[in-house]
């Protein structure tokens, strides 16, 4: 069994319904088991989180970076980092935020770092970009053209509906590629995993 914990934040109900994506990905993968994580529990959570084989951390962009929240989540794990207990499991991110743009890169920036510190082995999308030429559309798997993490855009002034169905789509695709991913590193002796 191959367990993933996907911990995030969410401010308006976006970050959530994308992190339930990325679950629905990661749990189409056989042999997976899928843990749901806000922040908000993540202390009362730890041994999920330490028993995980990947975690793939989730934050909205909020002013060109991680939520407070979430920054709060990000030093509780200092404990983690000084124990070394995350080391060698895999990592991966994700971010929404109003804008197009919006500095979403670095929020997933923060998100790879916090995950480097700890050891951990970071993995990237691994989709092509869509949208990108004169014949693509909104419609296109990862449509905003991310390569670290999974990013998606969502209007400001609507819930959860003002998210494209090509977001969910990549934000699935992100969650089966960690799983995949980490049912083969799991199977990789730690002495050559280090």
């Amino acid at each position: 069994m191959t367990t993933v914990a996907v911990v995030y934040h969410s401010g308006f109900g976006h970050t959530q319904a994308l992190a339930e994506a990325v679950a629905k990905g990661a749990q189409a993968v056989p042999g997976t088991k899928v843990s749901l994580i806000p922040v908000a529990e993540a202390e009362a959570r730890e041994a999920e989180l330490d028993a995980a084989d990947a975690i793939i951390f989730g934050s909205p962009t909020y002013m060109g970076g991680v939520s407070a929240e979430f920054a709060k989540f990000k030093d509780w794990t200092s404990k983690r980092w000084m124990e070394g207990t995350w080391r060698n499991k895999l990592a991966s991110g994700f971010t929404v935020s109003a804008s197009w743009n919006g500095d979403k890169h670095n929020t997933i920036y923060q998100l790879l770092t916090l995950a480097v510190q700890h050891g951990m082995v970071w993995v990237g999308l691994g989709l092509p970009p869509g949208n990108n030429h004169s014949k693509g559309s909104s419609e296109d798997i990862n449509r905003l053209g991310a390569s670290v993490g999974a990013m998606a855009q969502a209007h400001a002034d609507l819930g959860v509906e003002g998210i494209a169905a090509s977001d969910f789509k990549t934000f699935e695709a992100l969650g089966r590629r960690v799983a995949e991913a980490a049912g083969r590193w799991k199977e990789v002796p730690l002495a050559q995993a280090a």
